[in-house]
């Protein structure tokens, strides 16, 4: 529900769950004034309008000391007219200034949820499933309008937000930062939570607690990034994962990213998310516009699980899109870490025919099958087969893997290429390089310039060449370096700014005309493993290859972070060979099978390569991940135990009817004569009996007491001794005339 109301001029959005409420200021700007649990609703707010005079405040009217907008809590901030904190939007006009002025027009409050042009978004399906508000603002001086969006989804305690530009005058503008959203929080009693990393260790859970000045992630590699994910939280002390308050910002975007937390010496906290302003300039001439990326908002009260298990149900089912939406995942093997660039097309036939009698149900081809591809400095971009390693080129090869009764994948790298390759001798030009200075190489490969129509018209031609004459169901689509040295010399001097933006619109674009023209062909995303893995990018490929690290350790803190934001339905977890690639480390294959169930699940390496004992072992994997996928991949997601705070980590997934629920237990490193534990659940039904670990036990035992966990490191019970332990708990509602 959207509510306005004319006398105080305060709109309130609110739900069962939440109420987010602001008004139009006596300048005609909009003032925030509450953010947080539902509350009632009132035809005035205006007692939480908190203003004083302050010493060395500019002050907006003559005689009045206490209308200061540099401390009062505002929705979409400029500098310079009286507040002197960071803003929102900033704009070089003609004669050098940057002071702006958006004062209130006029709304609309709509049903349902507009699109937004050329950018990935939530969505909804019917118009009944959220409202929108589109508050129009408009400075006079240099005519031009602003408008912010807000949509509130009717059961879901989410806002979403973004900000659109038009320049309507004569004069030429340039948009120098436009953030999706800001937002002034009244204290600053949080701890700020997010996801940082590198590659191999993507989005580990950090906590720091609030303080004056800015504290910020960010981006400025061209993509989301393996550092920073387009994610942050604040939290209260008191928070825990089924406990507390917690608010959630996520960016819907996959290029360059700020988020950032401006505390004040008032102890207000100001929380701003968009793109990064650095190297970003929009030259607006008469009637141009600029469109922000989408901001999503989760309020929990219910701790962290609760503002987790939102963003699951939202991305899953109104972010992702297509066929695999809904549907389970193919188990699959792909055969980067089982052959690398050495194989020819029998290696590749008799792999998936091994592949086939473990029950196996997707082959994937990854890198060194076109061009003259047999290292990472040759090949990239020249989208044909290398027909000496392929001799019946990728269309023989699908359909020998077809008609052996699997579907056939294959790895691009649409966005790159090698300096040896026919692509980069025809067309040095495109390529993102700057003019007299020396060109970084990443992985030996350059990046196309994506903001450029032609590049990616044509590498759209060269990839649908190739999928129009084979039988493929599977796309990994990778990308292996960041940005740098970022120039495009088919775009003037004025335009240089708006490249990086220009690239990701490019990048949308590619997917967009691929998934329109294929849309029975699942596509996966990949970035070096996790350096996109964001919200954009599920707009557009359902799951995301979560890390190039393939070690089922080092996997339970990559998963659990990730699980913070992204449902288990889009992450990539496969079973890799061992000694592990990336650590070197020798896991069981249990535990790895048992950390990489918890995702879309696959395998890593050369089936040829194992022994009788772990073909027969990946069999019952496979059967059991084809019995529980469902369930694996669209339940409820609970997080119990930490692998950032102990030497134990637990999860646990839960049916929607609460009949079914499967733990997953994991314990690293062996310890010695420790004493008891027991594990206490979450999500289940208190009244259920479950039927588990050969018991039948009530759920509300289950939650309140736990389930025993304890191992037996000193007795004659060797079972569960040594480094690297896991267990799954598979959980079924006993009935009672069972």
């Amino acid at each position: 529900m959207i509510q306005f109301h004319e006398e105080s001029k305060t709109f309130h959005l609110y739900n069962d769950q939440i109420s987010y409420i602001f008004k139009i200021l006596k300048n005609n700007q909009l003032g925030q004034l509450y953010y947080g649990k539902r509350i009632h609703d009132r035809d005035n707010f205006d007692h939480l309008f908190e203003t004083s005079p302050r010493p060395m405040s500019s002050c907006s009217y003559e005689g009045d000391l206490t209308f200061s907008l540099e401390h009062i809590k505002q929705e979409y901030p400029v500098y310079g007219s009286g507040d002197l904190r960071h803003p929102a939007i900033d704009i070089t006009q003609e004669n050098g200034s940057h002071i702006l002025n958006f004062e209130y027009v006029n709304h609309q409050i709509i049903q349902g949820k507009p699109q937004l042009d050329h950018l990935p978004a939530t969505y909804v399906e019917k118009e009944d499933e959220a409202q929108t508000l589109i508050i129009t603002l408009y400075d006079d001086v240099i005519d031009t309008k602003l408008q912010l969006s807000y949509t509130i989804y009717h059961d879901l305690p989410v806002i979403t937000r973004n900000a659109f530009i038009i320049n309507e005058g004569k004069q030429k503008l340039r948009l120098n930062q436009m953030m999706s959203m800001s937002l002034d929080l009244p204290d600053q009693d949080y701890e700020m939570i997010e996801l940082t990393g590198s590659w191999a260790r993507e989005r580990s859970i950090k906590t720091r607690k609030l303080t004056e000045g800015i504290q910020s992630i960010y981006s400025l590699r061209g993509c989301s990034s393996h550092q920073f994910n387009p994610f942050i939280a604040l939290k209260r002390e008191n928070c825990k994962e089924t406990s507390g308050e917690v608010l959630g910002f996520s960016l819907v975007y996959s290029g360059n990213f700020l988020a950032q937390v401006e505390v004040d010496n008032y102890h207000v906290s100001r929380v701003s998310m968009g793109i990064h302003p650095h190297c970003f300039e929009y030259l607006l001439n008469h009637l141009d516009s600029f469109q922000s990326p989408e901001v999503v908002m989760v309020y929990s009260n219910q701790g962290l699980n609760k503002m987790s298990q939102t963003y699951h149900q939202l991305y899953q089912k109104r972010l992702a899109r297509g066929k695999y939406r809904d549907q389970v995942r193919p188990i699959l093997v792909n055969n980067w870490e089982g052959t690398y660039f050495d194989f020819n097309e029998d290696k590749i036939v008799s792999m998936a025919n091994t592949a086939k009698e473990l029950g196996i149900e997707l082959f994937v081809l990854d890198d060194g099958w076109f061009g003259n591809r047999n290292n990472d400095h040759q090949g990239l971009g020249d989208w044909f087969p290398n027909l000496d390693k392929l001799p019946h080129g990728i269309r023989g090869l699908s359909k020998r893997i077809h008609d052996l009764g699997l579907k056939f994948g294959l790895w691009f790298e649409p966005e790159m290429v090698n300096e040896d390759s026919n692509l980069y001798r025809n067309h040095p030009e495109w390529i993102l390089k700057t003019p007299h200075r020396k060109s970084c190489h990443g992985r030996n490969q350059y990046i196309l310039d994506f903001s450029n129509h032609e590049v990616v018209e044509y590498i759209a031609q060269a990839m649908m060449n190739v999928i129009d004459d084979s039988y493929i169901s599977y796309i990994k689509w990778d990308m292996n370096r960041c940005m740098s040295e970022v120039y495009s010399s088919t775009h003037d001097v004025s335009s240089q700014g708006r490249i990086m933006h220009e690239y990701i619109l490019g990048v949308y674009h590619l997917y967009d005309v691929l998934t329109t023209k294929y849309p029975d062909i699942l596509f996966e995303s990949c970035a070096s493993g996790g350096a996109r893995f964001d919200p954009g990018m599920l707009y557009y490929a359902p799951q995301c290859w979560t890390s190039d690290d393939t070690d089922a350790i080092e996997r339970l803190k990559i998963q659990y972070g990730t699980s913070l934001v992204y449902p288990l339905s889009s992450m990539g977890s496969h079973v890799s060979a061992i000694p592990n690639h990336q650590t070197f480390r020798n896991t069981p294959l249990e535990t790895r099978a048992n950390v990489a169930y918890f995702g879309t699940f696959g395998y890593e390496l050369d089936v040829n390569q194992l022994t009788f004992e772990e073909k027969e072992i990946i069999k019952k994997q496979i059967s059991f991940m084809k019995q529980y996928r469902s369930l694996f991949q669209f339940g409820t997601f609970y997080r119990l135990k930490s692998p950032f705070t102990s030497n134990e980590t637990a999860w646990m997934v839960v049916s929607h009817d609460k009949t079914r629920a499967i733990v997953g237990y994991y314990r690293p490193l062996q310890e010695v004569n420790v004493g008891y534990r027991r594990l206490p659940l979450l999500g289940l039904d208190e009244d259920k009996m479950y039927h588990v670990n050969g018991l039948d036990l009530y759920g509300d035992e289950l939650m309140n007491v736990g389930l025993i966990i304890s191992d037996s490191s000193c007795g004659e019970n060797k079972d569960g001794i040594g480094d690297y332990y896991s267990k799954l708990y598979i959980l079924k509602e006993r009935k009672e005339n069972e």
